[in-house]
Protein backbone atom coordinates (compact mmCIF):
# COMPACT_ATOMS: atom_id res chain seq x y z
CA UNK A 1 0.00 0.00 0.00
CA UNK A 2 1.32 3.21 -1.35
CA UNK A 3 1.39 5.93 1.96
CA UNK A 4 1.35 8.58 0.27
CA UNK A 5 -2.01 10.09 -0.15
CA UNK A 6 -3.32 7.43 2.13
CA UNK A 7 -5.48 8.51 4.57
CA UNK A 8 -4.93 6.20 7.98
CA UNK A 9 -6.47 5.95 11.59
CA UNK A 10 -4.23 5.80 14.42
CA UNK A 11 -5.35 4.93 17.73
CA UNK A 12 -3.57 6.08 20.90
CA UNK A 13 -1.85 8.34 18.50
CA UNK A 14 -1.33 11.51 21.21
CA UNK A 15 1.96 10.06 22.79
CA UNK A 16 4.14 7.12 22.23
CA UNK A 17 4.68 4.87 19.56
CA UNK A 18 1.07 6.04 18.07
CA UNK A 19 2.65 9.47 17.75
CA UNK A 20 5.59 8.72 16.18
CA UNK A 21 3.23 6.33 13.51
CA UNK A 22 1.16 9.60 13.15
CA UNK A 23 4.38 11.35 12.93
CA UNK A 24 6.04 9.25 10.40
CA UNK A 25 2.98 8.29 7.85
CA UNK A 26 2.34 12.33 7.71
CA UNK A 27 6.13 12.80 6.66
CA UNK A 28 5.31 9.97 4.12
CA UNK A 29 2.37 12.01 2.35
CA UNK A 30 -0.34 10.47 4.30
CA UNK A 31 -3.07 11.79 6.48
CA UNK A 32 -3.73 10.55 9.90
CA UNK A 33 -6.58 10.83 12.33
CA UNK A 34 -5.76 10.41 16.08
CA UNK A 35 -8.38 8.67 18.39
CA UNK A 36 -6.99 9.02 21.73
CA UNK A 37 -8.63 10.14 25.00
CA UNK A 38 -6.08 13.12 25.79
CA UNK A 39 -7.40 15.85 24.07
CA UNK A 40 -4.88 18.30 25.11
CA UNK A 41 -2.02 16.25 23.78
CA UNK A 42 -3.99 14.97 20.88
CA UNK A 43 -5.13 18.62 19.62
CA UNK A 44 -1.63 19.70 20.51
CA UNK A 45 -0.36 17.11 18.20
CA UNK A 46 -2.69 17.90 15.54
CA UNK A 47 -1.70 21.27 15.54
CA UNK A 48 1.66 20.90 14.73
CA UNK A 49 1.35 18.12 12.13
CA UNK A 50 -0.98 20.39 9.87
CA UNK A 51 -3.84 19.88 7.98
CA UNK A 52 -3.26 16.67 6.68
CA UNK A 53 -3.91 15.65 10.93
CA UNK A 54 -7.10 15.03 13.03
CA UNK A 55 -7.58 14.62 16.26
CA UNK A 56 -11.10 13.16 17.35
CA UNK A 57 -11.65 12.50 21.28
CA UNK A 58 -12.62 8.86 21.22
CA UNK A 59 -13.27 6.10 23.38
CA UNK A 60 -11.92 2.65 21.88
CA UNK A 61 -14.12 0.27 24.50
CA UNK A 62 -17.46 2.42 23.63
CA UNK A 63 -19.32 1.20 20.30
CA UNK A 64 -21.13 4.35 19.41
CA UNK A 65 -17.99 6.39 20.18
CA UNK A 66 -16.05 4.48 17.36
CA UNK A 67 -18.92 4.60 15.25
CA UNK A 68 -18.74 8.70 15.53
CA UNK A 69 -15.38 8.66 15.20
CA UNK A 70 -15.57 6.92 11.92
CA UNK A 71 -18.05 9.20 10.76
CA UNK A 72 -15.93 11.68 11.18
CA UNK A 73 -12.90 10.72 9.79
CA UNK A 74 -15.42 9.57 6.68
CA UNK A 75 -16.72 13.39 6.60
CA UNK A 76 -13.25 14.61 6.66
CA UNK A 77 -11.07 12.76 4.36
CA UNK A 78 -13.46 10.49 2.71
CA UNK A 79 -12.76 7.34 4.45
CA UNK A 80 -9.13 5.43 5.44
CA UNK A 81 -7.34 2.75 4.20
CA UNK A 82 -4.90 2.17 7.29
CA UNK A 83 -6.06 1.47 10.79
CA UNK A 84 -3.49 1.32 13.78
CA UNK A 85 -4.01 0.05 16.81
CA UNK A 86 -1.94 1.62 19.63
CA UNK A 87 -3.89 2.27 22.60
CA UNK A 88 -3.07 0.32 25.28
CA UNK A 89 -3.10 0.75 29.38
CA UNK A 90 -0.51 -1.60 31.57
CA UNK A 91 -0.76 -2.54 35.23
CA UNK A 92 1.31 -4.12 37.96
CA UNK A 93 -0.25 -7.02 40.02
CA UNK A 94 0.16 -10.87 41.03
CA UNK A 95 -2.04 -13.08 41.04
CA UNK A 96 -1.89 -13.93 44.57
CA UNK A 97 0.93 -12.22 46.81
CA UNK A 98 1.10 -10.40 49.65
CA UNK A 99 -1.83 -8.12 48.66
CA UNK A 100 -4.05 -10.94 48.48
CA UNK A 101 -5.16 -11.79 45.18
CA UNK A 102 -5.35 -10.01 41.59
CA UNK A 103 -8.33 -7.13 41.69
CA UNK A 104 -10.53 -8.42 39.03
CA UNK A 105 -11.73 -5.20 38.22
CA UNK A 106 -8.15 -4.04 37.18
CA UNK A 107 -7.72 -7.32 35.27
CA UNK A 108 -11.18 -6.41 33.58
CA UNK A 109 -10.02 -3.40 32.85
CA UNK A 110 -6.86 -4.38 31.12
CA UNK A 111 -8.29 -6.69 28.79
CA UNK A 112 -11.37 -4.08 28.39
CA UNK A 113 -8.43 -1.47 27.15
CA UNK A 114 -6.06 -3.38 25.24
CA UNK A 115 -7.93 -6.26 23.79
CA UNK A 116 -12.06 -5.78 23.56
CA UNK A 117 -10.92 -1.91 22.68
CA UNK A 118 -8.89 -3.39 19.57
CA UNK A 119 -11.23 -6.10 18.76
CA UNK A 120 -14.06 -3.28 18.63
CA UNK A 121 -12.10 -0.59 16.98
CA UNK A 122 -11.66 -3.77 14.08
CA UNK A 123 -14.92 -4.56 13.29
CA UNK A 124 -16.00 -1.35 13.03
CA UNK A 125 -12.92 -0.47 10.71
CA UNK A 126 -13.03 -3.66 8.73
CA UNK A 127 -16.81 -2.99 7.77
CA UNK A 128 -16.12 0.54 6.56
CA UNK A 129 -12.49 -0.84 4.54
CA UNK A 130 -14.37 -3.20 3.00
CA UNK A 131 -16.09 -0.44 0.75
CA UNK A 132 -12.93 1.04 -0.35
CA UNK A 133 -11.78 0.94 -4.48
CA UNK A 134 -9.67 -1.78 -4.05
CA UNK A 135 -5.34 -0.94 -5.93
CA UNK A 136 -3.83 -2.91 -8.37
CA UNK A 137 -2.85 -5.44 -5.31
CA UNK A 138 -6.66 -6.01 -5.09
CA UNK A 139 -6.04 -4.36 -1.80
CA UNK A 140 -8.94 -2.66 0.51
CA UNK A 141 -7.41 -1.59 3.30
CA UNK A 142 -4.29 -2.80 6.20
CA UNK A 143 -4.95 -3.04 10.31
CA UNK A 144 -2.22 -3.22 12.56
CA UNK A 145 -2.33 -4.28 15.77
CA UNK A 146 -0.18 -3.48 18.74
CA UNK A 147 0.83 -6.75 20.72
CA UNK A 148 3.97 -7.15 22.84
CA UNK A 149 6.73 -9.78 23.55
CA UNK A 150 5.01 -9.84 27.10
CA UNK A 151 2.64 -12.28 25.16
CA UNK A 152 5.23 -14.84 24.95
CA UNK A 153 7.63 -14.55 28.12
CA UNK A 154 5.04 -12.06 30.50
CA UNK A 155 7.37 -11.19 33.39
CA UNK A 156 5.58 -11.77 37.57
CA UNK A 157 3.09 -9.17 37.42
CA UNK A 158 2.24 -8.61 34.28
CA UNK A 159 -0.90 -11.49 33.82
CA UNK A 160 -3.43 -8.87 33.04
CA UNK A 161 -1.01 -6.99 30.25
CA UNK A 162 0.42 -10.52 29.06
CA UNK A 163 -2.94 -11.77 28.50
CA UNK A 164 -4.14 -9.25 26.57
CA UNK A 165 -1.50 -8.68 24.38
CA UNK A 166 -1.86 -12.87 23.92
CA UNK A 167 -5.21 -11.97 22.94
CA UNK A 168 -4.46 -9.65 20.06
CA UNK A 169 -1.99 -12.20 18.91
CA UNK A 170 -4.11 -14.98 19.04
CA UNK A 171 -6.64 -12.87 17.07
CA UNK A 172 -4.40 -11.60 14.46
CA UNK A 173 -4.18 -14.48 12.09
CA UNK A 174 -7.74 -15.21 12.40
CA UNK A 175 -8.90 -12.47 11.76
CA UNK A 176 -6.58 -11.56 8.48
CA UNK A 177 -8.39 -15.21 7.25
CA UNK A 178 -11.67 -13.46 7.31
CA UNK A 179 -11.32 -10.61 5.81
CA UNK A 180 -9.06 -11.71 2.75
CA UNK A 181 -12.04 -11.92 0.98
CA UNK A 182 -12.31 -8.15 1.32
CA UNK A 183 -8.48 -7.46 0.63
CA UNK A 184 -8.02 -6.35 4.12
CA UNK A 185 -4.62 -7.16 5.43
CA UNK A 186 -4.21 -7.94 9.19
CA UNK A 187 -1.17 -7.81 11.00
CA UNK A 188 0.31 -7.28 14.92
CA UNK A 189 3.75 -5.99 15.73
CA UNK A 190 5.44 -7.33 19.66
CA UNK A 191 7.37 -4.79 20.43
CA UNK A 192 9.92 -5.66 23.17
CA UNK A 193 11.15 -2.68 25.86
CA UNK A 194 10.52 1.00 24.48
CA UNK A 195 11.37 4.46 24.98
CA UNK A 196 7.96 5.59 25.73
CA UNK A 197 6.43 7.60 28.46
CA UNK A 198 5.87 5.06 31.11
CA UNK A 199 9.16 4.05 31.24
CA UNK A 200 10.60 7.69 30.84
CA UNK A 201 9.89 7.86 34.54
CA UNK A 202 11.91 5.09 35.77
CA UNK A 203 14.89 5.39 37.46
CA UNK A 204 17.90 5.27 35.78
CA UNK A 205 19.57 1.82 37.50
CA UNK A 206 15.94 0.34 36.46
CA UNK A 207 16.17 1.57 32.86
CA UNK A 208 19.90 -0.13 32.18
CA UNK A 209 18.64 -3.06 33.62
CA UNK A 210 16.31 -3.20 30.96
CA UNK A 211 18.95 -2.67 28.32
CA UNK A 212 20.84 -5.04 29.42
CA UNK A 213 18.13 -7.75 28.68
CA UNK A 214 18.46 -6.73 24.83
CA UNK A 215 21.45 -8.49 23.08
CA UNK A 216 21.61 -5.64 20.26
CA UNK A 217 21.15 -2.78 20.01
CA UNK A 218 21.17 -2.80 23.88
CA UNK A 219 19.20 -0.02 24.71
CA UNK A 220 15.37 0.47 24.58
CA UNK A 221 13.94 0.93 21.19
CA UNK A 222 12.71 3.87 20.18
CA UNK A 223 9.15 4.52 18.90
CA UNK A 224 10.53 5.96 15.32
CA UNK A 225 11.85 2.06 14.90
CA UNK A 226 8.13 0.86 15.45
CA UNK A 227 6.58 3.20 13.04
CA UNK A 228 8.89 2.34 10.55
CA UNK A 229 8.21 -0.98 11.08
CA UNK A 230 4.34 -0.15 10.27
CA UNK A 231 5.63 1.77 7.45
CA UNK A 232 7.11 -1.43 6.41
CA UNK A 233 4.11 -3.15 6.73
CA UNK A 234 1.68 -1.39 4.75
CA UNK A 235 4.13 -1.31 1.96
CA UNK A 236 4.97 -4.88 1.55
CA UNK A 237 1.24 -6.66 0.37
CA UNK A 238 2.91 -10.30 1.04
CA UNK A 239 3.14 -9.55 4.87
CA UNK A 240 -0.32 -10.87 6.38
CA UNK A 241 -1.55 -12.61 9.74
CA UNK A 242 1.58 -12.34 11.80
CA UNK A 243 2.84 -11.19 14.38
CA UNK A 244 6.53 -9.37 14.26
CA UNK A 245 8.44 -9.14 17.20
CA UNK A 246 10.18 -5.89 17.41
CA UNK A 247 13.13 -6.41 20.45
CA UNK A 248 16.30 -6.31 19.73
CA UNK A 249 16.17 -10.39 20.29
CA UNK A 250 15.30 -9.87 23.87
CA UNK A 251 13.84 -12.37 26.09
CA UNK A 252 12.37 -10.94 29.52
CA UNK A 253 13.38 -12.79 32.47
CA UNK A 254 10.69 -14.09 34.77
CA UNK A 255 11.32 -10.48 37.09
Amino acid sequence: MNIENCNAIVTGGSSGLGEATARRLISKGGKVVILDLNEGKGSELTDELGKNALFIKTDVTDESDMLRALDKVDEAFGGFKAFINCAGISSAEKTYGKKGPHQLDSFSKVIQVNLIGSFNAIRLAAERMSANTPNEDQERGIIINTASVTAFDGQIGQVAYSASKGGIVAMTLPIARELSEYGIRVMAIAPGVFETPLLASLPVKARESLEKITPFPSRLGMPSEYAQLVQSIMENPMLNGETIRLDGAARMPPK
